[in-house]
């Protein structure tokens, strides 16, 4: 049973850290964590714990994690796609810009504009 804690525990790691953003997203409330990774980590959060009140044991601690995690990633998925601007350059290319702020701007392919 460790050993299956352990591999979710990595799991989810691995997830959250395929989500963040190293260019820092999020300003001050982010630290480098996009609304995907963050609201991930708390819906995991909060899923674990309704997990352990109703079934009170470690399989439903970690369904309640795993369910919890997957529905708080799908919500801030669907925030980061409204925070995104997409513009075009003069040259026909796309790029995107959150919280309409210049200065956080990516190409499509997620390189950074500036």
């Amino acid at each position: 049973m460790k050993k299956l804690l352990i591999a979710v525990a990595g799991v989810g790691l691995l997830t959250t850290a395929c989500a963040s953003d190293p260019y820092g997203y999020g300003g001050g409330y982010g630290g480098g964590m996009n609304e995907t990774a963050r609201q991930g980590a708390i819906g995991a959060a909060i899923g674990a714990a309704a997990g352990q009140l109703i079934g009170g044991d470690t399989e439903a601690t970690l369904a309640g994690a795993a369910i919890g995690g997957a529905v708080g990633a799908i919500r801030g998925s669907g925030q980061d796609r409204n925070n995104q601007q997409r513009y075009r350059d003069s040259r026909g290319r796309y790029y995107y810009c959150y919280d309409n702020r210049q200065s956080e701007c990516y190409w499509e392919d997620g390189s950074r504009r500036y």
